[in-house]
């Protein structure tokens, strides 16, 4: 399925409706296959040990299935997570940029199911994975 929304327009959006998190996130790629988002991280994403906090991470794995799955239906502000696993698997580099692979499993009539693999920038081996599903507004439901 063809994206709708390139990275610009993704970030635009992400910045109009959650100001809140203004600066914190970038995109590497956004393509058909895949999205990858990036965490700028900085001290406040940090817990004791110098590593960046579960909390960071689930932010991230969720921004990004948010964002592959707006890029694939459009600018729908309303899409709420409607379930999330996340596996915590390696401690991640200090001082190093988180990067989020997110690709789109499933994009039904009511919901899409996204995959979400986080690794250290220059890291090969991830340190989170998880399982994100959204529910998707009425407006653009099939059904």
């Amino acid at each position: 399925m063809a994206i709708k929304v390139n990275a610009e327009e993704m970030m635009a959006f992400i910045d109009e409706v959650f100001p809140q998190v203004r600066g914190e996130f970038a995109i590497d790629r956004l393509d058909d296959e895949l999205l990858v988002a990036r965490l700028l991280t900085g001290e406040k994403h940090l817990r004791p040990g110098n590593t960046v906090s579960g909390p960071a991470m689930f932010g991230l794995a969720d921004v990004a299935a948010y964002m592959v799955t707006m890029a694939h239906i459009g600018r729908e502000a309303l899409a709420v997570t409607t379930n999330c696993s996340i596996d915590f698997m390696r401690k991640p580099v200090a001082g190093a940029d988180l990067l989020a692979e997110a690709r789109l499993l499933k994009l039904g009539q009511s919901l899409s199911v996204t995959d979400v693999l986080i690794f250290s920038e220059g890291g090969d081996r991830p340190v989170a994975r998880a399982s994100l599903t959204y529910s998707l507004p009425k407006t653009v439901r099939r059904d």
